[in-house]
């Protein structure tokens, strides 16, 4: 039976991924570049510009996700995992400020005469526009795999890159069926928005991580049962979730019989929190916080989050 890859080998998926990115980015932002400039094309040549950004952004993700994974250390005792969704609002800043220097340029260049893009020009596209769209998805899973924002931020950024290079294709195929160059022109217009709601997206998902937002219901929802279930354990009170990088941190306050010994209340709250790691994906670390059930429950302990109540050990077994 082939064991699971560890989130450590599942990131080194991701790095690759941005590496392949930079050398793509970088090759098409080239070819589009030099050909929208020949070619008299702003539209192809914002569309490199774009690419040029997808390189700066993937070298951002890749550095973001090398020190995401690094371990905790006495400056960071919870690790470096921050640095991911740092990396993300990042990329959605660029996208937003290129989003901004495509329309500017574009609405200057539909006030000043130029000449029509040639046909060649369409060419470069066609081949772009399938190679970024299958790249971007497979960016996107492994993004979703590791639940990486940076790597779902760079997977949005190389959609962006095909929505704006099918625009130009339809921009210049346009000034070259009407004769009219700022067709071109337009078409990079009309792409700005769509790079605009993008990177505004994209930027969401990083902050909300860096604010500690609380991540999906069904994670709590499967550490309160996990804990729940262990031996000793009336209900659970709080349930607190965040992710830091690619693991979540979880703080729990658990109830237990309000006559137990303080020994046998430490050793329910370790095995509250090794069944909550062993049973839930991507968990780093549990915080167990246990408190007596007369304070919370009177005489009715088992009605707390209707669970079953499950005796704790005897005092003999506690070591």
């Amino acid at each position: 039976m082939t064991a699971s890859p560890t989130t450590e080998e599942m990131v080194e998926g991701g790095l690759r991924s941005s590496l392949l990115g930079i050398f793509i980015n970088l090759s098409l932002a080239l070819v589009k570049c030099l050909t929208g400039l020949i070619g008299h094309s702003f539209a192809l040549l914002a569309d490199g510009i774009e690419s040029f950004l997808d390189v700066i952004s993937s070298s951002v993700v890749y550095y973001g996700l090398r020190l995401a994974i690094k371990p905790p250390d006495e400056d960071h005792p919870y690790g470096h995992g921050k640095a991911d969704p740092i990396a993300a609002a990042v990329v959605g800043v660029a996208m937003i400020a290129a989003a901004f220097g495509i329309a500017a340029e574009s609405i200057n260049l539909i006030r000043t005469p130029h000449k029509l893009p040639q046909a060649y020009t369409l060419w470069v596209l066609i081949c772009v526009v399938p190679i970024k769209a299958l790249f971007s998805r497979y960016v996107a899973g492994v993004g979703q795999r590791i639940e990486s924002s940076a790597l779902r931020g760079d997977a949005w950024h190389h959609l962006s890159d095909a929505i704006i290079s099918a625009f130009a294709f339809v921009g210049i195929s346009a000034a070259l069926w009407t004769g009219d160059p700022t067709a071109d022109d337009w078409a990079a217009l009309c792409a700005a928005p769509v790079i605009l709601l993008g990177g505004w997206q994209q930027l969401r998902r990083p902050i909300a991580e860096l604010l500690d937002t609380a991540p999906a219901p069904e994670i709590e929802q499967h550490v309160r049962r996990v804990a729940a279930s262990v031996a000793g354990v009336f209900g659970v009170e709080k349930c607190f979730v965040r992710k830091v990088g690619f693991r979540y941190y979880v703080d729990l306050h658990v109830v237990v019989r309000g006559d137990l010994t303080v020994r046998q209340g430490h050793v329910i709250a370790h095995a509250v929190a090794d069944q909550v790691r062993e049973q839930v994906d991507k968990i780093a670390e549990v915080l167990v916080h246990i408190e007596p059930e007369e304070e919370l429950l009177g005489s009715h302990p088992g009605e707390l989050m209707g669970e079953e109540v499950r005796e704790a050990p005897p005092p003999s077994h506690v070591p």
